[in-house]
């Protein structure tokens, strides 16, 4: 979902040991295996796999790039708002999704990683985030939209990560989707007042919908048929159900909402199948998914600057609580010494 990078086929395979020249203490490999098995949690503390390792910081950070990065399309219409009121929901929610942001670095930070390289990778374009966060938001229709499908569909992905085996991410997620849930929510009742306004509010939520609905299926990541990852994240219980499962859920349970918002549906193929109990839906343009994540989406080279510069423009910050926390430890030192 918010990891999607990992899903490219391509890509080498984890190594799934670790230690010197790949071997692991006596009896760890077994202990890891069987926790994993009885579905238990792997701790910051505990022997694991290096592949299982860098699966994690890698998945991790690109979740958490992903939280950061998606402040942006919303923060472009705090000023813009329609009112007080959808103001400071609006803010609470952008806040929301940095401190996600920062307990998901936090857990990655117990894998070993530094925040510093996470943050490098990012602002290099060597981490990826959500391809779903390079689209432009030219309404406030977008910003109902990106709640309702957006959120919708990272719920439908990070309620099955509240299971992970491991530890400090599985426990990150718990908080982090309560929150999603009432951004999903209130994305809903901003689309419903539209779609219950006059015919030009409800055209706007129509071409919203219109506009989000493909990339927010891409959000899902392409089949797992065609993953080198999958298999693994799965074996090794860090992935619970797999991309295709996941997409049929999120749109079983999003078309009876349309519906209910007396809009159009933008796949024209789109029908109930009987047969199978589910709805199927027209091809997904993965060629434009990979485009996206490979750098040349809407608005990827506006995101990747903005959060640049918002981490440049931070640098007296990070310094002077540097400063501070030195001189605390200097003070504390001395009353030691005395």
């Amino acid at each position: 979902m918010y990891t999607q990078a990992i899903d490219l086929p391509g890509q080498p395979a984890e190594p799934s040991r670790s230690g010197p020249l790949g071997l692991a203490p006596p009896g760890a490999q077994a202990r890891f295996d069987a926790t994993v098995a009885a579905q238990g949690k792997i701790e910051p503390q505990d022997w694991m796999p290096e592949g299982y390792r860098r699966t994690l910081i890698r998945q991790i950070s690109q979740h958490a790039h992903s939280e950061v990065v998606g402040m942006l399309p919303e923060g472009n219409w705090v000023t813009r708002a329609p009112s007080l009121k959808r103001k400071a929901i609006l803010l609470a929610k952008i806040q929301d999704e940095g401190g996600h942001g920062l307990y998901l670095y936090a857990a990655a930070e117990t894998l070993g990683a530094s925040r510093e390289e996470l943050v490098d990778a990012l602002h290099s374009g060597k981490a990826k985030y959500s391809s779903i966060f390079n689209y432009p938001t030219p309404t406030w229709a977008d910003i109902g939209t990106i709640g309702w499908l957006v959120d919708g569909a990272a719920i439908m992905n990070q309620v099955p990560l509240c299971r992970c085996s491991y530890g400090p991410y599985a426990r990150a997620m718990i908080r982090v989707c309560k929150e999603e849930s009432f951004h999903q929510r209130q994305g809903f009742e901003i689309v419903l007042t539209l779609c219950r306004g006059t015919p030009e509010q409800k055209a706007m939520a129509q071409a919203a919908l219109n506009r989000w609905w493909w990339p927010v299926l891409m959000m899902f990541g392409p089949s797992d048929t065609e993953s080198v990852h999958s298999a693994q994240s799965t074996a090794w219980g860090i992935k619970r159900i797999g991309n295709d499962e996941l997409r049929q859920k999120f749109i079983d349970a999003t078309v009876p909402q349309i519906e209910l918002l007396g809009l159009e549906m933008p796949d024209p193929e789109l029908h109930w199948n009987a047969a199978r109990g589910h709805y199927d839906h027209g091809p997904i343009d993965w060629s434009e998914f990979k485009r996206v994540l490979d750098g040349d989406g809407p608005c990827n080279r506006e995101r990747v600057a903005a959060r640049v510069a918002a981490h440049d423009n931070g640098a007296w910050v990070r310094e002077a609580a540097l400063a501070h926390a030195a001189r605390k430890a200097a003070r504390q030192a001395e009353k030691q010494a005395a």
